[in-house]
């Protein structure tokens, strides 16, 4: 009977402890990152009546007769579910999103406790603590490297009130663009300009290398793609040529007959034209020199000749002049042979004042009275200049390329020559094909220039296919510097690819080399055929800001890997930077702080720069219902918690860290109150088990009455 009452005592010792583990988790229903406790029940020692017995021949085994004495606590339970995570305005309020514990210490680091409450901010001497006053640990960031090292000792977090960040001097920029390899582009700049010595100059007036014209564009970005070969005829005057006798009279024919006549023609491509014609025995003078010029004028739309019958002095004589005007007809005056012995031309007579100007990719041949080939802008003003001032009676006649990348045609000497320039396609047959761009911008200075008047002659504009980027740098005392990198095609080669000239400048006092003009550094870059960057130089700059900063300064120039897509790139798109970027900046002060996943504190400061300042660590434990409280919602290790495996937020199975938020407790109200319920049924059972067995008792104690 006993047993029954000292059984009822234990359930209701019991269900008092399961009351208070839930009233505590009732009451920290809102207290944050706090974990609710379960109270785990067990029964005690067993009295056995009767032990069990193995079945034995015909009878059958029995069970043990064992009465259970009641019931106690055996162990209470932490249940570290997830809290959900309540959004709040305070940008030093952390959640762990999964498993772990924030480190904190009383005491500098010497002792160490855990926390999932994230409730932090910084106190007047910028230690980062919580509700408690307990430092954070973690680690700060190294000033000699610039990063935060997860890799070392924890220690406190400690960002100094009034941090402030020195300048750093820019020691790389980064450039990532495409430069256009297409045959159309929209970003281009005017030749350089080149003056009548054939000094070449760029905008800045620095002396330069001329631009090849096989990679130059028109005035609306289409590319000339000059083949070798391919050029046009020019010609100062026009070729003109007047026969040695007159025509003769019908009577005077020797002999005394109709006389058939012949004049064979050179033309441009090789080969000949024959122009026939019949002396008429009845014929006046005039009238058999209208027959050779009528017949001459039949074939000029292929020879390009056209012929007149003189006067005066030339009366009857037969004149001839080719002005080089037609595309399609031959230019000059050549006569390889003549038939009929009263022809009034000589055998051979050759009168050329029409040149062919052709372009060579690899060399340039100039020289008067000759066929020239070109390679650059300078070499196709300089032959055309040569040969203007060779022409009998000429002088000063000049040729310049101006600011607008135009040829520009001058003849201001009064004791010059008239001149009367004609530019013509250069074709040859199964060979070498008009080049149509080529050819009308050369056209453009087709004029006639008196001698001595003012007035100029000028191609369409030659361009090159440029690109400009550019950004600030910094000098160590934080002072900026605009760093212009200028990109000008200047070659191509079927086979390797394109070539770009380059140009890095600052603006003076500030200096990047040693030769003058020492504010800009030339350089180039090469792309090879698949539109990877092959190679550039110079690599580097040494910067000056000769304001006081330190001297000397390196900057390395990235603009991609060799033979890789990562960097600078030269496809058939339009010519932009993708990306550009250095490492420079001006001091700053602190102006905020904001923490990432990784529990980073991330400073940003007035100058526009944001960098991390400290990190915040964070413990793992093997067994976290092992931990011991303290109050203040800290824990502690125990021998039964294991040791904490440290470490930063989302690595190794700890989890994220989400700034601005709070965790909230993971006390269920409904799963409390329905526990509540279940252990007062249970608190009213046992007590009814002690009255029940005292009534027995007391009937009991009534059989002696």
């Amino acid at each position: 009977m006993l047993k029954s009452l000292f059984s009822g005592v234990s359930g209701l010792q019991s269900h008092q402890v399961a009351m208070d583990v839930e009233s505590n988790n009732i009451a920290n229903v809102n207290t944050s990152g706090f974990k609710y406790s379960r109270a785990n029940f067990s029964d005690l020692l067993a009295q056995t009546k009767a032990i069990a017995t193995a079945p034995q021949g015909a009878l059958g085994g029995k069970n043990a007769v064992q009465i259970g004495l009641g019931s106690t606590i055996s162990s209470m339970t932490r249940i570290f579910s997830q809290g959900s995570v309540q959004n709040s305005d305070k940008n030093t309020d952390v959640a762990i999103q999964g498993d772990g514990m924030f480190i904190i210490s009383p005491d500098g680091g010497n002792t160490y406790k855990y926390t999932r409450a994230g409730d932090f901010k910084f106190d007047a001497g910028g230690n980062f603590v919580d509700n408690n006053g307990f430092i954070a640990q973690g680690w700060l960031r190294d000033q000699t490297t610039g990063t935060v090292d997860s890799t070392a000792p924890i220690t406190n977090i400690n960002i100094a009130p009034g941090l402030t960040t020195p300048a750093q001097a820019s020691q790389e920029v980064v450039l990532k663009a495409n430069l256009n390899s297409g045959p159309l582009v929209e970003s281009f700049s005017p030749a350089y300009a080149v003056d009548t010595a054939g000094a070449v100059t760029d905008s800045n007036g620095n002396a330069i290398t001329s631009g090849d014209m096989g990679v130059m564009f028109n005035e609306t970005g289409e590319a000339f793609s000059l083949q070798d070969g391919q050029g046009v005829w020019a010609s100062f005057l026009s070729s003109a040529s007047t026969s040695t006798n007159a025509a003769l009279i019908g009577t005077g024919l020797t002999p005394a007959a109709d006389q058939a006549q012949t004049i064979v023609f050179d033309l441009d491509d090789g080969s000949t034209k024959t122009v026939s014609y019949t002396m008429l025995l009845a014929n006046t003078a005039a009238q058999n020199a209208a027959l050779a010029a009528s017949a001459i004028n039949a074939e000029s739309g292929t020879t390009g000749i056209t012929a007149t019958v003189g006067t005066g002095a030339d009366l009857n004589k037969i004149v001839l002049e080719n002005t080089n005007g037609s595309a399609t007809a031959s230019h000059n005056i050549s006569i390889n042979s003549v038939t009929g012995a009263d022809n009034p031309f000589d055998a051979t007579e050759d009168h050329q004042t029409a040149w062919k100007y052709t372009y060579n990719s690899a060399s340039a041949t100039i020289g008067t009275g000759a066929h020239k080939e070109f390679k650059t802008m300078a070499d196709l003003r300089q032959a055309m200049q040569d040969q203007a001032n060779s022409e009998t009676g000429a002088t000063g006649i000049e040729i310049a390329v101006d600011s607008q990348g135009k040829f520009e045609l001058k003849n201001t000497d009064a004791t010059s020559i008239d001149l009367n320039l004609k530019v013509t396609a250069y074709t040859l047959s199964g060979t070498t094909t008009e080049n149509v761009r080529f050819t009308r911008n050369m056209e453009a200075m087709n004029a006639v220039l008196p001698a001595g008047t003012t007035g100029k002659a000028y191609s369409q504009a030659f361009n090159a296919a440029t690109h400009s980027s550019s950004i600030d740098i910094f000098d160590s005392l934080g002072s900026k510097h605009t760093l212009r990198m200028e990109f000008r095609k200047t070659a191509l080669d079927i086979t390797t690819g394109s070539t770009w000239s380059m140009v890095v400048s600052v603006p003076e006092p500030a200096t990047i080399d040693t030769v003058a003009p020492t504010f800009e550094k030339s350089g180039s870059i090469r792309f090879n055929n698949d539109g990877s960057l092959a190679t550039y130089n110079p690599p580097n700059i040494s910067f000056s800001g000769n304001n006081g900063s330190a001297p000397d300064q390196q900057v390395n120039l990235s603009f991609g890997t060799a033979n890789a897509f990562d960097g600078m790139t030269s496809f058939d798109s339009a010519s932009s930077t993708s990306g550009i970027s250095q490492d420079g900046y001006t001091g700053g002060d602190l102006v905020g702080i904001r923490i990432d996943q990784s529990g980073t504190l991330v400073g940003s400061f007035s100058n526009g720069r944001s960098f991390g300042l400290a990190q915040i660590a964070m413990a793992k434990f093997t067994n976290n219902e092992g931990l011991g409280t303290e109050g203040g919602n800290v824990y502690i290790q125990t021998a039964n918690s294991g040791d904490p495996i440290i470490g930063t937020a989302a690595t190794a199975g700890r989890g994220f860290i989400q700034s601005s938020a709070l965790e909230a407790s993971n006390v269920d109200l409904s799963r409390a109150l329905t526990q509540l319920i279940i252990i007062q049924r249970g608190f009213q059972a046992n007590g009814k088990t002690i009255t029940t067995s005292d009534q027995l008792l007391q009937t009991l104690i009534g059989l002696k009455n």
